[in-house]
């Protein structure tokens, strides 16, 4: 499948029960994985013009907490890590599948950013998958989170 082919496909949210429930409703920690038709210029803090969705998550800080330490480790430097935009390459996967099976995600805690229970695995298994098929396509792939 192309890179256009795979971006233009329709996206079908799904969400767990809990998400159901309280999305849009409540204040709290969304995050979201997206597909860029390019690379970004920087791996950090970069503008997302034409961004497709990928994934969505909601209230899951470990997660979250995982992708500040990448965030940190590729040069990000915005203290609060909100709307701010991280690039995930085929390695980073790699290393987020091994840490998702091994249970390394580190304990996060924030401001409305509620707690990962163990329910979160087999959906962050899924977006590895959906991750890998859409780098595969050729498609740049990337982190983001509102709180």
């Amino acid at each position: 499948m192309t890179a256009a082919a795979y971006a233009a496909r329709p996206f079908v949210r799904v969400l767990r029960d809990d998400q159901q429930r309280t999305k849009g409703k409540t204040m709290g920690l969304d995050m979201y994985a997206s597909t860029l038709e390019r690379a970004p210029e920087r791996p950090v803090d970069f503008t997302a013009d034409g961004a497709h969705e990928l994934h969505y998550w909601r209230k899951h800080p470990n997660l979250h907490g995982w992708m500040e330490a990448l965030y940190r480790a590729k040069g990000g430097t915005d203290l609060d890590f909100n709307c701010v935009n991280l690039q995930l390459t085929g390695d980073d996967i790699d290393a987020l599948e091994a840490d998702i099976k091994a249970g390394n995600l580190p304990p996060t805690s924030g401001f409305f950013f509620g707690a990962s229970d163990g329910t979160e695995h087999d959906d962050d298994l899924r977006f590895v998958a959906k991750a890998r098929e859409a780098l595969a396509a050729g498609l740049a792939v990337f982190y983001s989170s509102w709180w």
